[in-house]
């Protein structure tokens, strides 16, 4: 995506960032589904596993956390002692709001013998309520080293969870939620994409529907599918996750072909994420700038949603 800024105006905004970047000790963390220039100013690219480890081990200041306000909260729960800011306090997350915390903390309460396993993609406050926190590159993972007869609820992305009890053989119980961009994918419109492409190989992002999963060549989390579009001898791929992605892509394999996979509605973006996209170059440094919006968490949120996410960093190993 083309940056709503001129040329220059670019110019001068990487270079003040540059300065800032320097001059504050400020580390600039984006997801995989930022604008291309943010990515290309950005000091760490990574998805949500990878984001969190960052934050849990820089030496920065401040986190400029180039991605949704959910990162922004488990960078601050991992750093409660520096500033944690985010370009456009507006940038949330269809799958986080999904699940409302007293709406999950009944749903909890009413299988008080069940572990309570939470996607990362959750507000602090959901966190709070869990056992342990979950990326979709370990989920898996994670899952298959608690005992197998053991009871767990999993929210609140029921794709993901759908994915999970699929691989491993659980019968996990799930929260009904789905991320907008994941969730409209549509399987006719990749078997048509895949007819023009039959040598492309499908990625698929976990968090789209169980009939995309079973036609995929690879189903993987954002890192995981990357990994494997540099690894695998394919040269052409058709892309099913948020179309961010095709940057870093293209940038580690110049030499290979990525489609984006169309949208449900052809008349809208839906393999982008409007809510990633709000961020923006001149946003990341009015952001530096003026050390605002700065992301914050209740002190009793943090003690009780940091546990879950260690507990998650430390099975992830």
């Amino acid at each position: 995506m083309k940056s709503q800024t001129g040329e220059k105006s670019q110019e001068f905004l990487r270079q003040e960032i540059n300065r800032m970047k320097k001059e504050k000790n400020a580390l600039i963390m984006a997801h995989y589904y930022q604008r291309d220039e943010i990515q290309e100013i950005a000091d760490f690219i990574g998805d949500s596993l990878a984001l969190a480890r960052q934050a849990a081990k820089t030496d920065a200041d401040i986190i400029v956390m180039c991605g949704v306000h959910f990162m922004g909260e488990t960078a601050k729960i991992l750093c409660p002692d520096k500033k944690v800011l985010i370009p456009d306090p507006l940038a949330g997350c269809s799958l986080a709001e999904s699940c409302d915390p007293e709406e999950f903390k009944k749903f909890v309460e009413e299988r008080p013998d069940h572990t309570v396993v939470s996607y990362v993609n959750t507000s602090a406050a959901v966190k709070a309520l869990t056992d342990i926190v979950v990326t979709s590159g370990n989920a898996r993972k994670i899952v298959e080293k608690l005992p197998e007869d053991e009871k767990i609820i999993f929210g609140p992305d029921r794709n993901l969870g759908e994915y999970i009890n699929s691989v491993t053989g659980r019968n996990m119980v799930l929260w009904k939620g789905a991320c907008h961009v994941h969730d409209r994918f549509s399987i006719e419109k990749i078997i048509e994409m895949k007819k023009a492409h039959p040598g492309a190989k499908v990625l698929v992002h976990p968090e789209c529907r169980r009939p995309l999963q079973l036609i995929a060549d690879k189903v993987g989390s954002t890192g995981a599918l990357l990994d494997y579009a540099e690894t695998d001898e394919a040269k052409e791929y058709i892309v099913v996750t948020e179309s961010g992605i095709l940057f870093e892509m293209r940038k580690k394999c110049p030499h290979k072909i990525f489609h984006a996979a169309p949208a449900e509605d052809s008349e809208c973006q839906c393999n982008e994420c409007d809510y990633m996209k709000l961020n923006t170059l001149e946003k990341v440094y009015e952001c530096l700038k003026n050390e605002s919006p700065e992301i914050s968490v209740e002190p009793d949120i943090v003690a009780r949603a940091l546990k879950p996410i260690v507990r998650m960093l430390q099975m992830s190993e």
